[in-house]
């Protein structure tokens, strides 16, 4: 029998506590080893509910021999340091998306953990859903024709004041937040070839970071792809494609709870019809993934987040206001 993997964590985040120390307190295949929090009281408190022995601060975590594998959900501006860190330290990594602020170091965190045998994988937990897998198979069999647009969004309401993404120092931002969802939706389904025609990031008053925006990309076949995110939102979760032939959309798309049964709505000339499916638990698979690459020998390398990590960089590069200046000289001059 296979020993489980010893995960350390690094810091008592919300999505840590919510989702993934439950999931990983009920896997056979992960052991919790230690908590690591820059408060020690803080660490004891998750480590006598999901077991662990507290640790205080992120170099003790590092140091800890009988720790082989380590999940980042820090605030996204430090992931890169300790995801490097980790990863110097002999560690496998699982780090909260997006892996880094920007493609070069998103690059050069990749190359390194596979210099070093290790497994890095970004955490987009959405991705290992059944229903997407779903959606890829329709696709690939034809069932629309060829897609023609892709439009996808992922907002969420206002964050209270004070709230960490709306921190610029600590990498907060809607783009970074929620706009990693829909993009990554629509490099999983059309192809990691596209390219950012436009953009706009929009704040709200007194903010230092953008709270909603969107973004339009083409594929190499001319498929428009219109993104939209934000954390100052009515809730939207879900994507639609448009093919010659008819329509897939699919509601609850990016955080699905375990025991929701996912619908998708495909429409063709002969009418509509729903594929029912069984639940699935996103945040277990997205856990067991790690797992399975933390066992592989050699480890998985870039699972799509270098590509993704080169996108938001031009989305946010097209939002800038001088960008808006030359694309509307271009376009009605």
């Amino acid at each position: 029998m296979t020993a489980p993997l010893r995960v350390g964590l690094m810091g008592c985040a919300d999505i840590a506590r919510r989702r993934m120390l439950p999931a990983m307190a009920a896997s056979p295949d992960v052991e919790i080893a230690a908590i690591a929090s820059r408060d020690l009281d803080r660490a004891a408190a998750c480590a006598r509910r999901f077991g662990g022995r507290p640790l205080r601060g992120y170099d003790a975590l590092l140091r800890s021999a009988d720790v082989t594998a380590v999940y980042v959900p820090l605030p996204t501006a430090l992931h890169a340091r300790w995801v490097e860190a980790a990863l110097l330290a002999g560690k496998h990594v699982l780090a909260e998306k997006p892996l880094a602020t920007d493609q070069a170091t998103a690059q050069r965190l990749v190359v390194l953990a596979a210099e070093r045998g290790l497994a890095l994988m970004e955490n987009v937990m959405f991705v290992r859903h059944g229903q997407h897998a779903v959606v890829r198979e329709l696709l690939a069999a034809g069932a629309i024709g060829e897609p023609r647009a892709f439009h996808a969004a992922f907002t969420v309401p206002r964050r209270p004041e004070g709230d960490i993404r709306h921190r610029a120092d600590l990498g907060g931002g809607a783009l970074w937040d929620t706009g990693v969802y829909p993009l990554r939706a629509a490099l999983d389904l059309l192809g990691p070839d596209q390219i950012v025609v436009g953009a706009v990031l929009s704040a709200g008053p007194r903010l230092e970071v953008e709270t909603w925006g969107s973004a339009l990309l083409r594929t190499p076949r001319g498929a428009a792809v219109h993104l939209t995110f934000g954390l100052d939102n009515a809730y939207a979760s879900m994507y639609s494609i448009w093919g010659s032939e008819g329509t897939i959309t699919l509601g609850h798309a990016f955080t699905p709870a375990a025991d929701h049964r996912p619908s998708i709505r495909l429409g063709l000339p002969s009418g509509a019809k729903t594929i029912t499916l069984e639940p699935a638990d996103q945040v277990a698979a997205a856990l067991a993934a790690f797992v399975t690459a933390a066992r592989s020998q050699p480890p998985p390398g870039d699972d799509g987040c270098v590509r993704q990590a080169k996108l938001l960089d031009e989305i946010r590069s097209a939002a800038s206001p001088a960008n808006h200046q030359r694309l509307s000289r271009e376009t009605y001059v």
